[in-house]
């Protein structure tokens, strides 16, 4: 296994652009230590590894997941969450402890967060519903990626219309939320939950809408009409 490592961190090295790393210090306010690739060739070298791994055993490709994602590296840390993203069809209830460890160990940044949990994590809830309970309670959480998490694990079931009610509930746990990150996770819940329930995300943000920061205000209402957008913003 560590010369599977060892190799992807050569690749990744080789196709460092110095131009790509300087940009990333305006994407990442956080901060992040990376190679510095452009999108493509991360793809490319998640896919190229992909290959390599994608018949073992499902805890083989775990471990060797956990040690690129150790590393702290953004790049070695996004080829450890494509690989989650490609093993949807082997998904059982047991990934979802182990995405969840993840997201509390190794994300430090928005990018990493929301590609584990709109994807591996949004997947898995969608499959097993019953993990909406350890969504409601990571918004208690001190770690404010998983406070995000539990919000952006839902943008693709709220894009379909699942689970309003419990969309509902998270927006509430988080409404009040200091973070801006958490608050941008949760306003842009409610605007994915918006495109199929437009009427009722609407009335959820006039009944909190006093209390609701404005940063996530803006972000659910982002695709209404001009009139919602006014009456929304109005704070009346």
């Amino acid at each position: 296994m560590s010369d599977i490592i060892g190799d992807i961190r050569r690749e990744l090295k080789a196709a460092a652009d110095p131009a790509t790393l300087a940009s990333f210090q305006r994407f990442f306010k956080e901060g992040v230590t990376a190679y510095g690739l452009k999108t493509a060739d991360m793809r490319r070298v998640s896919g190229l590894f992909w290959k390599e791994v994608k018949d073992r055993s499902k805890e083989d490709i775990y471990r060797l997941g956990e040690e690129l994602l150790a590393s702290g590296y953004y790049e070695e840390g996004a080829v450890a969450i494509g690989w989650a993203e490609r093993l949807e069809p082997r998904y059982e209830e047991s990934d979802f402890r182990v995405y969840e460890r993840w997201l509390n160990e190794y994300v430090h940044n928005w990018a990493h967060c929301d590609t584990l949990c709109n994807h591996p994590i949004g997947a898995l809830v969608t499959k097993f519903p019953a993990f909406l309970a350890d969504l409601k309670r990571w918004t208690a959480s001190a770690n404010p990626w998983v406070r995000r998490g539990a919000a952006v694990s839902l943008i693709i079931p709220a894009r379909r219309g699942l689970f309003l009610e419990d969309i509902f509930e998270i927006a509430d746990r988080l409404l009040a939320d200091g973070e801006d990150l958490v608050q941008k996770g949760y306003g842009w819940m409610l605007k994915a939950a918006a495109e199929a329930h437009e009427d009722e995300v609407f009335n959820y943000v006039m009944a909190h809408r006093a209390a609701m920061p404005r940063t996530a205000l803006r972000y659910a209402i982002e695709k209404m009409p001009a009139e919602r957008k006014k009456a929304a913003m109005a704070r009346g």
